[in-house]
């Protein structure tokens, strides 16, 4: 009986410990979780981070993989700088031209700017 009772708790912890278990969410580094402060405080209002919302401006998922496709000679990180310091240089297919507040350049410091394209690119 005490050996069943053993079996019966072994295969309880395997299971606990299969690989159904979901991952662990990825950590961010110190200047990417300021730039998601950043971003919450100044981007979400018409940005999502879900692929299933559009707010007012296109959703941010994966644009550190699109960003780096969408000018030929710009990686994500120029693409995403470029994008907030010059809002209407390169506009998103079913986006307006001038949606993105042309202000950006002036309401974010510079360290701003580089957290919140630290915590862009982590959005893969």
């Amino acid at each position: 009986m005490l050996l069943r009772f053993i079996t019966a708790l072994l295969l309880l912890a395997l299971v606990a410990c299969s690989s159904s278990a979901p991952s662990p969410t990825p950590t961010l580094l110190a200047l990417e979780s300021k730039g998601q402060i950043v971003f919450k405080n100044y981007c979400s209002n018409c940005h999502s981070t879900s692929s299933e919302t559009v707010i007012v401006g296109p959703s941010l998922v994966g644009i550190a993989t699109r960003g780096g496709d969408r000018i030929e000679g710009m990686d994500a990180q120029a693409y995403i700088r470029d994008s907030i310091l010059n809002p209407n240089a390169y506009t998103v297919d079913s986006f307006p031209e001038s949606i993105m507040p042309l202000n950006m350049k002036d309401a974010l410091s510079s360290e701003d700017l580089d957290a919140v394209v630290a915590y862009l690119l982590t959005l893969k």
